[in-house]
């Protein structure tokens, strides 16, 4: 038995080359120092997503997704099937705290500057996969099709809509008509189970590629102190403690879906009148409140365009920032991008905040 466990070794090797794998994975080293904790929310995020992978498989074998359908197909999965519900609020919350230690991850990069050379394509994937997550958020927000997500995706539709020139086109590409309706349902499905999940897999398989290739960037002021004087090895030592985080969250996600469980509503009635207290995902609770405390025109121009491209270039800004940051790139150090950073920071919080007590039935 064991001649032929390692001929079939001997076999993948020479087909997969799995040696040159675990080598690379045992010779990678991790630098240790006082921020070496936020190394592991990138290794958080990627089991939250494979968490997300599994559940949503699972409910695929139930959903059927059409406007006259998928209320009720959700209804029986948490209804009839055996732990149903239960899989349904894993992946719900598994969505929510997938973006969050994303958006965590960003910012620690940010802080850390872990952005420098060599590791600019890193960032660029990185950012990329945010904005992967946060459209997942968008269109599996509809599927239900109950009356708070028809009535959200209404709105959030609305908003690329108004953009100058491609704003109509763009609005009939995500509603696939003139109106949330069926096909938008049905497009929105597709964008979820297949076009994202693709981009995704190409993105995460070059970033996890870099990640291992470039290994961890080490922040300017730990290089300044004379750079990281112990390092740990990946494999075993850094892998056992990025178990012990995936097993923590997997015992929050578990106790969040049995406390918290997700709940269906009422279904989508696109001819009734939208209820109260209608809102996005609170990963975009912040964009939308800003929105709304825009005035209706600034300087003849309708304020809600203005906020919308003001997001965009500040998207673009974020996008760009290892070539626009010089200072950091040469190990200098930069208290103007410090400060913005957590401008920003507090900035998504308080509007968040906001959004949510101004509209306390939200």
């Amino acid at each position: 038995m064991r001649e032929r466990l390692g001929r079939l070794t001997v076999w993948l090797d020479d087909r997969l080359g799995l040696a040159a794998v675990g080598e690379m994975a045992t010779q990678k080293q991790v630098p240790v120092h006082k921020h070496t904790i936020w190394y592991y929310l990138g290794g958080m995020t990627l089991f939250l997503f494979i968490v997300q992978i599994a559940t949503g498989v699972l409910l695929l074998f139930y959903y059927r997704p059409s406007a006259e359908d998928a209320y009720e197909s959700i209804q029986f999965l948490m209804a009839e099937v055996e732990f149903g519900w239960l899989f349904r609020s894993i992946h719900h919350w598994a969505a929510n705290l997938m973006i969050f230690t994303a958006f965590l991850h960003l910012f620690s990069v940010l802080l850390l500057r872990a952005y420098r050379s060599p590791r600019e394509i890193t960032w660029l994937s990185g950012v990329a996969l945010l904005i992967l997550a946060m459209a997942f958020g968008f269109t599996g927000y509809l599927l239900p099709w109950n009356e708070l997500s028809y009535f959200a995706t209404r709105v959030g539709t609305e908003i690329p809509a108004a953009i100058p020139l491609v704003g109509g086109f763009v609005g009939k590409v995500l509603k696939g008509g003139d109106d949330v309706s069926g096909a938008t349902l049905t497009r929105f499905y597709a964008f979820h189970v297949w076009v994202l999940p693709f981009l995704c897999f190409v993105l995460l398989g070059l970033h996890l590629f870099l990640v291992q290739k470039k290994g961890m960037s080490v922040p300017p002021s730990v290089e300044r102190e004379g750079g990281a004087r112990r390092a740990m090895p990946f494999f075993p030592n850094f892998l056992l403690r990025d178990l012990v985080g995936w097993l923590t969250a997997l015992a929050i996600l578990a106790a969040l879906a049995a406390f918290f469980p997700a709940e269906l509503g009422e279904k989508a009635d696109p001819f009734a009148p939208a209820p109260a207290g209608i809102k996005p995902e609170w990963y975009f609770m912040f964009m939308f409140q800003t929105l709304k405390y825009l005035p209706a025109h600034i300087m003849g121009i309708e304020g809600e365009i203005i906020g919308i491209f003001a997001f965009m270039l500040a998207g673009l800004l974020l996008f760009l920032i290892p070539f626009l940051d010089r200072r950091s790139g040469r190990g200098e150090p930069n208290p103007l991008l410090t400060w913005i950073v957590i401008a920003a920071v507090l900035y998504i919080i308080v509007l968040t905040y906001l959004g949510y007590t101004a509209n306390p039935t939200a």
